[in-house]
């Protein structure tokens, strides 16, 4: 195949197995927790990680668009979709253990429940985080003071057109960050994770969850979301400034951006079907028919208020997916 390779040529050379189960102009939107977003031009659920490495490799090698997708929370995607490949990971394969092996699409939260059920601490921030294990790594998930590339042994991966494994260090994690959320950055994906985990009683892991549970209901909104959209403020001078901050933040130099959002008002505000939920102010949600339009207006109007306010500007957490204008 040439350099022009496109997708439509360079699927005939996928076992047909594969072929058969690619659909065109897929809608995407039932597959966001935003439940928003065009038409995918190629798209496939893939139940195995042999399967996504296969599409990965003939994407990376000949340059094609292609984005893996998960849960498909933390991201809103475009009303015009995502050309090229989207790849759907459905890969649930795990080996529960104090070394514990998963695959990237395993879901993020049942993963604990396992881990849970064999007396494996680690991952109790993980109640109540939805979306995938290889979301939770490219975004380096957390809550409550833990981060999972705190628990991340060896990472394997699909780097252009080659399948290895990899130390933490190559994933570059920083807060809510990773190589592969940059742009420009690691033309990679994740197919699965090694995690070091910690032997506790089950009784204690248990009553730690459920304090991380107790703590999201009482805050966050049911209506469709992207979970948090955008990433806390570490402004040591900021956080010092509030007069309403607790204490710890202060401290520690870290403002939630739902606390800069309430004071400027934003809880309730809407455009469209989406609005910024009156629960928890960083939390753009879906109150019905909403466009990624709709979504994406709310977060700059967010952004616009805050730093006109503040003088800080938020960085989203959620990811703009697919072609913009």
């Amino acid at each position: 195949m040439s350099t022009e390779t496109t997708w439509g040529e360079a699927i005939k050379s996928l076992p047909a197995s594969l072929q058969n189960r690619i659909q065109r102009d897929q809608p995407l939107h039932p597959y966001t927790t935003l439940r928003v977003g065009g038409e995918a031009d190629f798209f496939l659920n893939a139940t195995h990680r042999d399967e996504i490495a296969l599409v990965a490799s003939l994407a990376q090698r000949y340059s094609l668009p292609f984005f893996l997708l998960g849960e498909g929370s933390n991201i809103c995607v475009s009303d015009r979709g995502v050309r090229g490949f989207v790849l759907r990971n459905r890969c649930q394969e795990a080996e529960i253990g104090e070394t514990t092996r998963v695959d990237a699409g395993h879901n993020f939260m049942r993963l604990f429940v396992k881990t849970l059920q064999a007396g494996l601490s680690g991952l109790e921030f993980a109640v109540g985080i939805p979306g995938t294990v290889g979301g939770a790594l490219v975004s380096n998930a957390g809550a409550y003071r833990a981060n999972i590339c705190d628990l991340v042994r060896s990472v394997e991966v699909v780097e252009a057109g080659e399948r290895k494994v990899v130390s933490p260090d190559w994933m570059e994690f920083s807060y809510r960050d990773s190589c592969l959320r940059r742009n420009g950055g690691k033309p990679a994906v994740v197919l699965a994770t090694t995690l070091q985990l910690t032997p506790a009683p089950k009784t204690a892991i248990r009553l730690k969850a459920k304090d991380f549970q107790y703590q999201r209901i009482l805050k966050q909104p049911w209506e469709p979301s992207a979970g948090s959209f955008f990433k806390n403020v570490n402004d040591k001078a900021l956080a010092e400034s509030l007069p309403t901050l607790p204490a710890p933040m202060k401290s520690a130099g870290v403002v939630p951006t739902a606390h800069l959002s309430e004071a400027c008002g934003l809880k309730g505000f809407q455009v469209g079907g989406a609005a910024i939920s009156p629960r928890h102010a960083n939390f753009i949600v879906n109150r019905g028919g909403a466009s990624a339009a709709d979504i994406r207006a709310v977060a700059e109007e967010m952004k616009r208020r805050v730093f006109e306010r503040f003088g800080v500007r938020i960085e989203e957490e959620a990811l703009y997916v697919g072609e913009w204008e």
